[in-house]
C-alpha cells in the first residue's frame, strides 16, 4: 500500500515509478530473507504492479514466498468473482492467504460470516484448493475483535498490537487459544511511527532503535507469528536485520528499555486511567482511544503520531471510529460513568485544542494566500 501513487486510479495503468519501486524491494525484500508478501484489493494499483513485479520483472519461483491479499465481498457470488479477478491481477493459481478486509464492526461480523455468506464461499475455495489459509482483517474495537475470533471461521487475523498500544493483547490470547495465526498490521507506522521516534523513546532504548525493539517486544510473545514492516526503502532493510534473533522473553538490555517506558506512564497523573468502560459512551466520541493517544503525548513526547491519527477523525468510519472532541460532542457525554476524580471534559479540551489541525483552505485568485478553516 505504500509503493509511489499506487493510490491512484486506473487501477490497471502502473507508472514506471511505481513498477521500479515495487521490483527494487521485493528484490531487497528476497535477498534479505523476506518471503510474506501481503496486498489487498483495495489498494487500488497495488495487486497489479505485485502480480507483474513477481512474475513477470523478478520472475521468482511461487515456492519461495507466501502471498497474501484480501478484499470485503458482500455475498457469495460477489466473493468468488472477486477472488477469481485477484488471481488473475496477481498472477498466481492460489493464494496462501486471504483475508476478509476490514471486520470492524459487530454488523460486519454479522454479515461477513453469515449462512451462505463470503466467509463460507471463502471456505469452498479453500476446499478445492483456491485459497490455502483463511483469515480476517480488522482495525476494530476488542469486542468485534473478539466476536469474529469466536465464530471459529478462522485461521488467521490481522490486527494491531505494539508496545504502544497493547489493548488488543485479549484477543492476541485468544487467537493463541484458538491455534490462530496472529499478524500484526504496521508495527512501525500505526505503532508510533518509530521511524521518527522522540528522543525521550530512543534514550530508552540505548542499545536498539525504537522499530527494533518494539518488534521484539511483538515477537517476545509466542502468539504472535508475523510483523508487517511496509518498508519503502533500502535503508529500512538494514534496520529490520537488528530484530533478529528476537528473544522470548526478552532478554536483559530489552527488559531494561521496557522499564524505563513503563515508567513514562507516571509522567501524567491521568495516564494509567483505564477508560475502556466509556468506549460505548453516546457522545459518538471513542474517549478511550482519544485518552490513549493523550496518553503518548503527555508521556512519550509522541504528538506527531497523536496529531497524525487524530485527523483521521475527519471523516468517522468504521475504520476510524469516533469524532472530534468538539465542545459539542464533549456535552453530550454521559458523566454518571466518569470517575469524580478524572477532569474528562477539561482532558478532551485540551485533546482537541492541542491535536486538531485545521485544514488548509487555498484562494485560487491569489496562491499566496491561505486561511485556516474554522
Amino acid at each position: 500500500m505504500r509503493f509511489k501513487k499506487v493510490w491512484d486510479n486506473p487501477r490497471q495503468e502502473i507508472p514506471h515509478e511505481t513498477q521500479d519501486h515495487c521490483n527494487n524491494l521485493v528484490d531487497l525484500a528476497i535477498k534479505n530473507g523476506i518471503n510474506h508478501f501481503e496486498t489487498a484489493y483495495g489498494y487500488i494499483k497495488s495487486e497489479t504492479v505485485f502480480g507483474r513485479t513477481l512474475n513477470d520483472e523478478l520472475k521468482i519461483d511461487r515456492s519461495s514466498y507466501h502471498l497474501m491479499t484480501k478484499g470485503n465481498p458482500q455475498t457469495a457470488e460477489e466473493t468468488r468473482k472477486l477472488v477469481e479477478e485477484q488471481l488473475k491481477t496477481l498472477k498466481t493459481d492460489y493464494f496462501d492467504f486471504y483475508a476478509w478486509h476490514g471486520i470492524n464492526t459487530d454488523e460486519l461480523v454479522q454479515a461477513s460470516c453469515k449462512t451462505g455468506g463470503p466467509v463460507e464461499e471463502l471456505l469452498k475455495m479453500k476446499e478445492e484448493g483456491i485459497i490455502q489459509h483463511v483469515g480476517f482483517s480488522t482495525h476494530g474495537p476488542l469486542g468485534v475483535i473478539q466476536n469474529a475470533i469466536n465464530t471459529d471461521l478462522f485461521e488467521f487475523v490481522n490486527l494491531h498490537y505494539y508496545y504502544f498500544y497493547q489493548r488488543n493483547e485479549a484477543a492476541v490470547k485468544l487467537a493463541q487459544k484458538k491455534d490462530m495465526g496472529v499478524f500484526i498490521i504496521s508495527p512501525n507506522d500505526k505503532g508510533g511511527q518509530l521511524y521518527k521516534a522522540p528522543e525521550k523513546i530512543k534514550k530508552a532504548i540505548p542499545h536498539a532503535t525504537p522499530i527494533q525493539w518494539n518488534a521484539r517486544f511483538c515477537l517476545s510473545n509466542p502468539a504472535i507469528h508475523t510483523l508487517s514492516f511496509g518498508m519503502t526503502e533500502m535503508a529500512h532493510f538494514e534496520e529490520m536485520k537488528g530484530i533478529f534473533p528476537s528473544s522470548i522473553p526478552l532478554n536483559d538490555n530489552d527488559q531494561k528499555a521496557k522499564y524505563k517506558l513503563d515508567q513514562m506512564v507516571h509522567d501524567d497523573p491521568y495516564a494509567a486511567i483505564d477508560s475502556w468502560h466509556l468506549e460505548e459512551d453516546p457522545s459518538d466520541m471513542d474517549i478511550p482511544l482519544l485518552l490513549h493517544w493523550r496518553k503518548l503525548w503527555k508521556c512519550y513526547d509522541l504528538l506527531d503520531f497523536a496529531k497524525y491519527r487524530y485527523k483521521e477523525l475527519k471523516t468517522p468510519n468504521h475504520w476510524v471510529p469516533g469524532v472530534f472532541a468538539t465542545p459539542e460532542a464533549i456535552d453530550k457525554i454521559d458523566f454518571s460513568k466518569v470517575p469524580s476524580d478524572l477532569p474528562l471534559r477539561e482532558m478532551l479540551t485540551e485533546v482537541h485544542k492541542t491535536l486538531y489541525q485545521p485544514p488548509v483552505e487555498f484562494n485560487l485568485l491569489n496562491p499566496k494566500k491561505i486561511t485556516l478553516a474554522k
